[in-house]
């Protein structure tokens, strides 16, 4: 059920979910403005140049972000007429972990760095800056992320087989006189090999254990490819292009309807 015309609910949802207006706008402004603020006092907190002069003033502004976030999470339950969908979806989740440290830390200090989390709601910059194009995009990336599990599955399987069995043929091969002191850590090798990051902290000295090196190495720059791939050919095939805005359902709110959508796709609620 929609809240009620005219309502402080309404009004209220209007201001705190909708960037498509003004006061919805000017909302998510501000309230990506205090999230950046409060992630760059986190940081200088942790710089002891810094804390050891003004460590009161950012104790202080640290408290003043978290009431303020409080405030508003506490405002968008209020302003859905179905709270439990937006505490228990991911903004929601987000909305919470971004305040508890700071409570948190009453009790366990230190946790307050926690606070970091606050960086994810900065995604709720592609509603302020109306990029519905990217909201369908992202859409349709997740939806073929999805379709594409099973064959990342078994390519993931069939790269940890690889790297087992050459993990272990480098450690009957080179040994623990040349840094190959068990299966693990050769294994631990093939991986980094594999993935072309190569660190250098063990190397093959034997003529064979450097031609399996080679092919690994080899290996590696198609195995990079494949996945890519996989996801690019479902995009292929995806051939929905309906655009999709920044409204967020009254009920729910949840958002990424359709331009032309007259309910919700997630509750069935009215938009």
């Amino acid at each position: 059920m929609r809240p009620a015309k005219g309502s402080f609910q309404e009004k209220l949802h209007t201001i705190i979910y909708e960037a498509d207006t003004k006061a919805g706008k000017f909302f998510d402004q501000a309230l990506l403005a205090a999230i950046a603020g409060s992630l760059i006092v986190v940081m200088l907190d942790t710089v002891e140049s810094v804390h050891k002069p003004y460590g009161d003033l950012l104790f202080g502004l640290e408290w003043f972000f978290t009431i303020l976030f409080t405030i508003e999470y506490i405002g968008r339950i209020v302003a859905v007429t179905q709270p439990r969908k937006y505490i228990f979806s991911f903004y929601g989740i987000v909305d919470l972990l971004s305040i508890v440290p700071t409570y948190i830390s009453i009790f366990l200090p230190g946790s307050q760095y926690l606070m970091s989390v606050r960086a994810l709601r900065l995604i709720r910059i592609f509603r302020v800056l109306k990029l519905t194009r990217y909201l369908g995009e992202a859409a349709e990336l997740r939806k073929a992320l999805r379709m594409s599990r099973p064959k990342i599955t078994v390519f993931l399987v069939v790269v940890l087989t690889v790297t087992i069995i050459n993990g272990t043929l480098m450690y009957l091969i080179e040994g623990p006189d040349n840094g190959f002191t068990s299966i693990p850590k050769a294994i631990y090798w093939a991986i980094v090999t594999l993935t072309t990051v190569g660190y250098g902290d063990i190397s093959p000295q034997t003529p064979l254990g450097q031609i399996i090196a080679s092919l690994i190495m080899i290996l590696g720059y198609g195995i990079i490819a494949i996945p890519t791939g996989i996801v690019t050919s479902e995009l292929a095939k995806m051939q929905q292009k309906t655009p999709i805005n920044t409204q967020a359902c009254p009920i729910c709110s949840l958002e990424g309807h359709a331009d032309d959508a007259r309910f919700c796709k997630f509750c069935g609620g009215e938009l």
